[in-house]
């Protein structure tokens, strides 16, 4: 019993030994997090594919097409296109579009689309700092910033930097034309055949009609227009406009419409350097340069310069000038 109970001693101490000498256990590895899937940048489409996908330019991409430059617009480029919406196109002389897109015309149409496209990508933070650029047809466009707003010859840019894989589209409210076509153009459009096309001036188209002038503003000139948008003339007094329009009012509505008339045509580098003008009612309006923007008699803003037409210029303002 006694030498059983040293055996079993000697038994326990042998293990406790093995135990120790043992390898200690390696812990398991904590599990690592899989990263969270990132979504994949989307991918840009060309010039063309991106005018097509938009849906305001369905104009353009059919001249593109009628012209053959569908695969040089989708090609490495870079490019910079001034790109006109539907709108710009539909706002051309009735008849216009539908000539360009003949075959008998696609020289025509090719050297028309080639003049809003610039070769590089010129973002808008860089079209700002230029005064002209060379387009692809070899012909320049001029580059001004006027009341805030950018403008390629004289149509204006709405929105910028529309980033495409082979270039840049900027979207402009009018079609450019070339030199030798925009004069034939504005051979063809007066004043009021501007005003008509533009679709802000409504009430002022309107108010001409209801006054006889229309005849007047259409003929040889030229004359100087001081145009109140549809907004300004909304922001006359409740009644106001209606009364004017009635056939008893035809006079003193007259009197108003021609003081926003001066003979002559007077750019907006000339009006600037003016501390007034007489109209065509006989009366004068001041002109003041308050912060780089300029009033007339110094509370309507003059918002958009120099839109010539073939029988003189119209300065945009955004309130109706009253006769003291």
């Amino acid at each position: 019993m006694k030498r059983f109970s040293k055996f079993a001693i000697l038994l326990v101490a042998a293990s406790l030994v093995m135990a120790a000498c043992a390898p200690a256990a390696t812990p398991s590895p904590e599990p690592t997090a899989m990263p969270e899937p990132t979504a994949a940048e989307p991918m840009l489409k060309d010039i063309v594919d991106t005018a097509v996908a938009d849906g305001r330019f369905t104009t353009l991409a059919a001249a593109l097409g009628a012209a053959g430059l569908v695969d040089t617009l989708k090609g490495e480029g870079p490019f910079t296109v001034f790109a006109p919406t539907d709108d710009a196109f539909a706002a051309l002389p009735a008849g216009t579009v539908e000539d360009l897109l003949k075959p008998e015309n696609k020289q025509k149409l090719t050297d028309i689309l080639l003049y809003h496209v610039v070769s590089g990508k010129v973002m808008a933070a860089d079209v700002t700092s230029l005064t002209s650029a060379t387009t692809v047809l070899g012909k320049d466009v001029a580059i001004k910033v006027d009341m805030g707003n950018v403008y390629i010859n004289e149509a204006k840019v709405i929105i910028t930097d529309i980033e495409t894989s082979n270039g840049v589209i900027h979207v402009i409210d009018a079609v450019l034309l070339p030199p030798a076509d925009a004069a034939a153009v504005m051979e063809k459009k007066t004043i009021v055949d501007i005003a008509v096309a533009d679709g802000r001036f409504k009430t002022l188209v309107a108010a001409l009609t209801a006054a006889d002038l229309v005849e007047t503003l259409s003929g040889e000139g030229p004359f100087t227009v001081f145009a109140p948008t549809d907004d300004a003339f909304a922001a006359l007094p409740a009644g106001t406009l209606d009364s004017l329009l009635l056939p008893e009012n035809k006079q003193k509505l007259t009197d108003i419409l021609l003081y926003h008339v001066v003979s002559g045509k007077v750019m907006a580098a000339d009006v600037v350097t003016l501390s007034g003008a007489t109209t065509v009612l006989g009366k004068d309006v001041t002109i003041t340069v308050k912060d780089g923007k300029v009033f007339l008699n110094d509370t309507v803003q003059v918002i958009i310069t120099d839109i010539e037409a073939s029988n003189g210029v119209i300065h945009v303002i955004d309130a109706v000038l009253l006769p003291q």
